[in-house]
């Protein structure tokens, strides 16, 4: 937020602009060509002053000189300013008010492709807010009108952001089957570098959700650099997905390394400490190590959708790992033992218990009545099916044996 000597000076600064912009009705290619930089610097003072509402404003007075400058420029203005309002904290609604309203003019004058666009950004804008159906009606009309124009670039953005939102919905198949179709638009075009990058970002994260966190790897890699190079935002939340894939690869100890790379040093930060802090506790087997992470970096770990279901199915794993050592040496303990061994709730200890019993990760049963888990010795595995399949062979090669020799007994007839 601007000081308050330094908003007066912003204040003074958008006025005069102001005066620029709309002051003069010439339509001349100079006199266009000035408006539009101011414009511009009209856009950035208000966000420094973080007033969206007069952004907002910017974009219905601006619409007489829309009338006057060509298509093409009026889409690039539009779309400029609602990223302008987009920069302002907390101004989500104000976007989608935004949008809503362009689109409505968009459609008034005509402009189908700047419609398009601003209906694109509006649906983006419902998965932010997590309004799926919504954004999926958008998207579905969208694809309808697209294809029929065989707009390549536009329809890779529309099934990118389709995938998105099914994956927000849990629907991997479609998900897949969405950022396929993006693939295929996009081999038949050139591709910008940020979306290509932003379609590898999306394959790591579905192959993470199928757990082949190898590949994953090597997309968010190979997104990383891309957004690195661009200097875009998106490069750190990437670098952290990259990270998540070597703590679930088992590979915690390569995470120190990475982010002391010449390009990992570049993102150094809260969200860069956050994977750091994970990887240690992961390294060190400590759940309460692990716990206090999750605590001290919530918005960079909590608050990530995509970061939380690894990290919550990770300290699941950490869990069972950790119980399963402690209850080896005893073939009847106290599960209130258990848990202050393991500094944990009785009530979660004991739920996960009955789980792990469940999913047969180790024989046994809790006595609830004694508050005790009674632990079974593993039965010996029994090899009378192994010796039934190795007879079965055995009988196997005598009656090819057999076979061969009645041939040559025929043959000989």
């Amino acid at each position: 937020m601007a000081a308050a000597g330094s908003t007066e000076e912003l204040k003074a600064k958008a006025q005069q602009l102001q005066q620029t912009v709309f002051a003069d009705s010439a339509s001349d290619a100079e006199s266009v060509k000035q408006k539009e930089e101011a414009v511009g610097q009209l856009s950035d003072t208000y966000v420094m002053l973080q007033d969206a509402k007069a952004l907002t404003q910017l974009l219905s007075q601006l619409r007489p000189f829309f009338g006057v400058i060509p298509k093409a420029k009026t889409a690039k203005i539009v779309r400029n300013i609602i990223d302008q309002i987009a920069k302002i904290p907390n101004s989500t609604d104000i976007q989608v008010a935004v949008c809503k309203e362009q689109v409505d003019w968009a459609i008034a004058e005509k402009r189908t492709f700047l419609r398009q666009r601003i209906q694109l950004r509006l649906a983006s804008l419902y998965l932010a807010t997590a309004d799926y159906q919504e954004a999926l009606k958008i998207v579905g009309g969208l694809l309808t009108e697209v294809k029929k124009l065989d707009d390549k670039l536009l329809l890779v953005d529309i099934h990118l952001l389709e995938s998105r939102v099914h994956h927000a919905l849990r629907n991997q198949p479609k998900s897949r089957a969405s950022l396929t179709a993006a693939r295929t638009a996009a081999n038949a075009i050139y591709v910008p570098i940020s979306l290509q990058a932003e379609i590898d970002t999306q394959s790591g994260i579905l192959h993470a959700e199928e757990r082949d966190y190898k590949t994953a790897y090597s997309y968010f890699f190979e997104a990383f650099e891309q957004f690195s190079a661009l200097d875009d935002t998106q490069a750190v939340a990437v670098l952290k997905y990259m990270l998540l894939c070597k703590v679930m690869l088992n590979e915690a100890g390569d995470v120190p390394a990475i982010i002391s790379s010449k390009a990992g040093l570049k993102y150094v930060g809260q969200d860069v400490d956050a994977m750091r802090a994970v990887a240690k506790a992961y390294h060190d087997r400590s759940l309460k190590e692990f716990q206090g992470v999750l605590d001290s970096y919530k918005a960079q770990l909590v608050d990530d959708a995509i970061i939380h279901t690894h990290l919550t199915a990770l300290y699941g794993t950490l869990l069972e790992q950790n119980l399963v050592r402690l209850i080896e040496p005893f073939s009847r303990v106290e599960v209130s033992h258990v848990a202050s061994l393991i500094d944990l709730p009785l009530a979660t200890v004991e739920q996960k218990l009955s789980q792990m019993i469940l999913d047969k990760k180790f024989a046994g049963t809790l006595d609830q009545g004694a508050g005790c888990l009674e632990v079974f010795a593993e039965p010996p595995a029994a090899g009378m099916y192994g010796d039934a399949i190795s007879i079965m062979d055995t009988l196997a090669s005598v009656v090819d044996t057999l076979w061969t020799r009645s041939q040559h007994v025929v043959a000989a007839v």
